[in-house]
């Protein structure tokens, strides 16, 4: 079962397992919006669910299931009203959890990088500093409450993770709007202007362009995800792996860096001027994130990942030129 599937990373994660030849799948989530239809409707599955119907579905129906991806969640970091953050990403995520445990079903859910607030801790996937981050908005607040949440709970699924995810982009984020990628709004602003406009640094340690972040293309996290499940799923994974996991490339790359790959990845020379931030947004902003990648490593990944430049021409040239969705 996987939730979230019509969204940006869910929607990704089912085309990945189409593409293994597994096409028993339970999608669930929000299938009404308009936007988000072409993420999902050509993907192979058992059944849709609605997402606020979904322990009542399972109560009734009853399916024999393998694990659970849990990928849906309200990622909007500019909604600040907490209790749409609560209900959706704690509570939600608490039923799922509690599913999985009655069920003994493995499970992965996604964090966020956006747990570690300014990053006064490090980006350090170590269970001993939760209690100790300070997200910066609602929405991080929220993943960190439920990872808090989940660590402390005697009864857990058989096995299970929580990915950190660090700052992913790719195919299928069209719907997301202000919250897509920065290469999303890049390829947009190129083709309507020939340039692109990015964020001025506000803070002095940092130059115009050069704010830091790990960037790592959603093909890289659905693989990961899989491979989890196959180690969760053929009973490889051990209970001293059970826990929470950064999920980036472990190299933090700059946002200049970024839109020369979009440039690059439609054959164009880079053209980028700057402007203000948003005040909205300003004292919530991250301008560096890095992933310690180490624990991941440890558990058993040993898998390369796409460098940026060739992440963004494959994003770029692949999907986002043809208009095509995953």
């Amino acid at each position: 079962m996987v939730t979230g599937a019509a969204g940006f990373i869910g929607s990704c994660m089912v085309e990945y397992l189409n593409q293994q030849g597994q096409i028993q799948l339970y999608l669930v989530d929000d299938f009404g919006v308009e936007s988000k239809r072409t993420n999902w409707e050509q993907k192979r599955f058992l059944h849709i669910i609605e997402r606020q119907s979904l322990f009542e579905w399972l109560h009734a129906h009853k399916p024999k299931l393998d694990a659970v991806i849990h990928l849906g969640a309200r990622t909007d970091t500019t909604e600040f009203d907490y209790a749409i953050h609560e209900e959706l990403n704690v509570e939600y995520s608490k039923d799922i959890w509690n599913y999985c445990c009655i069920h003994l079903l493995p499970l992965i859910y996604a964090s966020s990088a956006a747990t570690y607030g300014n990053g006064e801790h490090g980006y350090v996937d170590d269970h001993s500093i939760v209690d100790q981050l300070k997200p910066l908005n609602p929405y991080g607040i929220s993943k960190n409450e439920f990872d808090k949440w989940a660590l402390q709970q005697h009864t857990q699924p058989p096995s299970w993770a929580g990915l950190k995810f660090f700052n992913v982009y790719g195919p299928n984020e069209a719907h997301k709007q202000r919250m897509a990628s920065v290469i999303w709004h890049s390829f947009n602003q190129i083709k309507q202007s020939g340039l692109v406009k990015l964020f001025k640094s506000h803070h002095p340690d940092f130059k115009d362009g050069e704010q830091l972040r790990d960037f790592i293309y959603v093909k890289d996290v659905v693989a990961v995800i899989d491979w989890m499940l196959h180690q969760m799923t053929s009973h490889q994974w051990v209970a001293a792996n059970n826990g929470l996991y950064n999920l980036g490339t472990g190299k933090a790359r700059t946002f200049t860096d970024l839109v020369n790959a979009t440039f690059g990845g439609m054959d164009l020379s880079p053209n980028i001027t700057f402007i203000d931030m948003p005040e909205d947004i300003r004292d919530k902003y991250q301008y560096f994130t890095e992933a310690n990648m180490q624990k991941l490593q440890q558990a058993g990944y040993t898998a390369p990942f796409y460098s940026l430049e060739a992440g963004v021409d494959d994003y770029v040239r692949h999907y986002l030129v043809p208009g095509i969705s995953y």
